[in-house]
């Protein structure tokens, strides 16, 4: 490895990830580290990258199994483009839509659901008398979108 590599504390100081969580991550194929000859990890800077784009991930609720597979798709013999970050960007671009659209829905019914003090119950998002929205699917209906099969999208949304 060249002389710019992190050890495991410098790479954790520097991305605020517990050192327990890099060799998780390391060890699900998220990141890869050199070993010294006294077997000690170093980790290119690019891994600083990486981890950033895994602990925002992660904050969005994406799954580790999601972000193993995006990075998959990002050279391992060399640091990442701009243009290899762009292609991902591109094929996150409707998850990520949808997921800003869910918090805005959420923002602006929370207020009013906390404000209301369940004093109005016809007009709560949440509420679900007799289990009526069972047949739309699991969870809070008015709340979630439409599913797949009633927006026309495709299943992985290209």
């Amino acid at each position: 490895m060249r002389q710019e590599a992190l050890t495991i504390g410098e790479l954790a100081a520097r991305s605020g990830v517990a050192t327990s969580a890099l060799r998780y991550y390391e060890r699900l194929g998220l990141i890869q580290a050199g070993r010294t000859g006294g077997n000690q990890r170093r980790f290119e800077r690019a891994a600083l990258r990486r981890v950033s784009f895994i602990r925002i991930s992660q904050q969005l609720g994406v799954s580790l199994e999601d972000i193993r597979a995006a990075l998959a798709e990002l050279p391992d013999g060399r640091t990442p483009t701009k243009a290899d970050w762009a292609r991902l960007s591109a094929k996150w671009r409707h998850r990520l839509d949808e997921k800003i659209d869910l918090m805005v829905r959420l923002r602006d019914n929370l207020s009013n659901c906390i404000g209301c003090g369940c004093l109005s119950l016809r007009s709560c998002n949440l509420y679900n008398p007799g289990d009526e929205l069972a047949a739309q699917g699991a969870g809070p209906r008015r709340m979630l979108p439409a599913p797949v099969s009633e927006r026309g999208d495709s299943v992985d949304g290209e």
